[in-house]
């Protein structure tokens, strides 16, 4: 596994660039993420990895002048458990190409919603997602290269990666795939559950018992506040506006010494994402 990454505290980042930086380019969003004390961003590739080799080279340079923090999230069209072979392929190559930017760009980390359950035996699922996530890691190897891949905790049960299924996943590639968690996703899909403390540190606890510190030390996770029904997952929300309890959370992080990336996927990124880089360095 790539070990240019070594972590020495939780990094706040944005999900995309921030809203002021308007129609401005990379470097503006950059400048306004060191004014803000911010540590990096999750690039979005929602439709589509499209970025020239010169914006991967100028994003590459800058972050590393900078000590940026960069993650990468691959485009949403992404099931990996399609009934159609062409959209499976398709789906792994997204993903694929996804790592490469990360590569090129000095991201640490992808993450993705993997795929949907379409009515089929979870164990069933799970066994297509693994052996496309197989085939995703031998293209990698292929070209050399790693970069963390990340199944993302979703925010549906009708969507593939709950906890277990992706901590199962990880274990079974160890050093090559972990969990990106979600925490709104959980809260969400759950209807109201994983929002407390003691519910908090079950899911850390979990993750450190079963995939070891370094999944700690390597962290990479999702926090927005959230509007939900019993189905699951509606729209993010301010945290502000949500019954997301982020304090509590930040606290369980701080005790169990997670190091690594919190994206904020709020509406309002960079004010959310400095809310909680402020509240958790003053608790």
């Amino acid at each position: 596994m790539q070990k240019s990454f070594k972590f020495d505290k939780l990094n706040f980042l944005t999900a995309g660039m921030p809203l002021s930086t308007g129609k401005g380019s990379y470097s503006r969003a950059f400048e306004i993420l060191e004014d803000m004390d911010l540590d990096g961003m999750e690039l979005e590739f929602v439709h589509g990895v499209r970025m020239s080799d010169d914006t991967r080279e100028l994003v590459n340079k800058t972050i590393k002048e900078k000590k940026l923090i960069l993650t990468a999230h691959a485009p949403f069209y992404v099931n990996l458990n399609a009934r159609e072979s062409e959209k499976v392929d398709a789906s792994v190559i997204r993903i694929f190409e996804t790592a490469v930017a990360a590569r090129d760009t000095g991201a640490f980390s992808i993450t993705f919603h993997a795929a949907y359950y379409l009515g089929q035996d979870k164990e069933f699922v799970y066994n297509q997602v693994k052996a496309q996530i197989a085939k995703i890691i031998e293209l990698m190897e292929k070209e050399n290269f790693k970069v963390w891949i990340r199944p993302e905790t979703t925010g549906k049960s009708t969507q593939w990666g709950d906890l277990d299924e992706i901590i199962k996943l990880s274990k079974e590639f160890e050093g090559l795939v972990l969990p990106c968690v979600d925490f709104s996703h959980l809260h969400a899909r759950s209807a109201g559950e994983y929002n407390t403390k003691d519910e908090f540190s079950y899911i850390l606890d979990n993750i450190g018992k079963k995939l070891g510190r370094y999944a700690l030390d390597n962290f990479h996770g999702h926090l927005a506040g959230i509007e939900y029904t019993a189905k699951g997952e509606r729209q993010h929300l301010n945290l502000k506006d949500s019954d997301m309890n982020y304090i509590d959370l930040l606290k369980v992080m701080k005790e169990f010494d997670v190091k690594g990336a919190l994206v904020c996927e709020s509406p309002n990124i960079e004010e959310d994402a400095k809310l909680l880089k402020e509240t958790y360095f003053a608790l």
